[in-house]
């Protein structure tokens, strides 16, 4: 593997793992209109799927050699 497949790979990873496991949830927490326990279940249930979904997906990416 070259090393700037590998760079953008890792760089494309991080960049996807923050977005789902920092922002996503920092704006569900900011929602108005619903009660304080509502949104951090939907925090903490979005934060759980992203997390399972991204070891899935690293999985998948190192199955198929391109991590």
């Amino acid at each position: 593997m070259s090393y700037v497949r590998a760079i953008t790979t890792g760089v494309l990873v991080v960049i996807a793992a923050f977005l789902l496991l920092v922002y996503v949830p920092d704006q569900l927490l900011q929602l108005t209109g619903i009660d304080r326990s509502t949104r951090v279940l939907l925090a903490s249930v979005e934060f759980a799927a992203a997390l399972l979904a991204l070891l899935w997906g690293l999985r998948r990416l190192q199955a198929r050699r391109l991590l």
